[in-house]
């Protein structure tokens, strides 16, 4: 039995979503777990063009995913967070049956889901059944529209259903219209949390997604810019937002 488990569909969205409440709860020695769903190794083909440009941009030509988990582990230390690292690959790597990849670029990872991928969300759902018992289980809300961040999202909620939370995703949460966006058209049944952190969290959390050294870059423009646009966001937020969607009943 867990405190909480919070799924990360990459080996960093833990850190930079939901970091500072994790923190909160394992400093007054709450158990809290992080899987990570999209850890796995690639298939060994060649990459496709998009994912060797983000190798390069990640400056990790070789075991790239290897390079990743071992950045991850280091953040959940800081983090004081056990955690589990599944082993579907991320979905710049992901090939249908025509050995063609499923998305080649970024427009296709923010668009729909796959059709080819609606039995890997079933798996996922059947996978999230054997987690240990947990007084809470946050997912995705897929801000942002991340295919990846999608399919955990829908097999967790076939999985768990209304007993779900949801985490706002970072850095796409920087935008609130994009949060607006998700919790559409059903708005009045979304209801927010908004966790307040300490300045001690707060620079805990920027240190964990510190350790994600290879995707720094992605985010951010150096340290002080992370330290920065972390600190913004907390501002603005007023620390860290869960939401909740408890439907209005019929007449009321």
């Amino acid at each position: 039995m867990v405190d909480a488990i919070y799924l990360s569909p990459h080996l960093d969205d833990a850190a930079l979503s939901c970091g500072g409440q994790i923190v909160r709860q394992t400093a007054v020695g709450q158990h809290i777990l992080i899987v990570t769903i999209m850890a796995g190794d690639p298939a060994a083909v060649g990459f496709s063009d998009y994912a060797q440009e983000l190798h390069g941009r990640w400056q990790l030509a070789h075991d790239a995913v290897a390079a990743r988990r071992a950045e991850d582990s280091n953040a959940c230390a800081i983090l004081r967070a056990a955690y589990q690292h599944w082993t579907v690959p991320d979905c710049i790597y992901r090939m249908g049956a025509d050995g063609r990849p499923l998305y080649s670029n970024w427009a296709e990872i923010t668009g729909a889901i796959h059709p080819a991928e609606q039995t890997l969300v079933q798996q996922l759902a059947a996978q999230f059944a054997t987690l240990p018992g947990s007084a809470k289980v946050i997912a995705p809300l897929a801000v942002g529209n991340h295919v990846d961040h999608q399919i955990v999202r829908r097999a967790a909620e076939l999985c768990f259903g209304g007993d779900l939370m949801y985490y706002e995703d970072y850095p796409y949460a920087r935008d609130e219209e994009a949060i607006t966006a998700v919790l559409s058209p059903d708005s009045s049944a979304w209801h927010s949390q908004t966790i307040p952190l300490t300045a001690a969290d707060i620079a805990i959390k920027m240190e964990a997604i510190a350790a994600y050294t290879s995707q720094l870059s992605t985010f951010f423009n150096g340290r002080a810019d992370l330290a920065q646009q972390i600190q913004h966001h907390a501002n603005m937020v007023g620390g860290e937002r869960l939401w909740q969607h408890r439907p209005n009943p019929v007449g009321a």
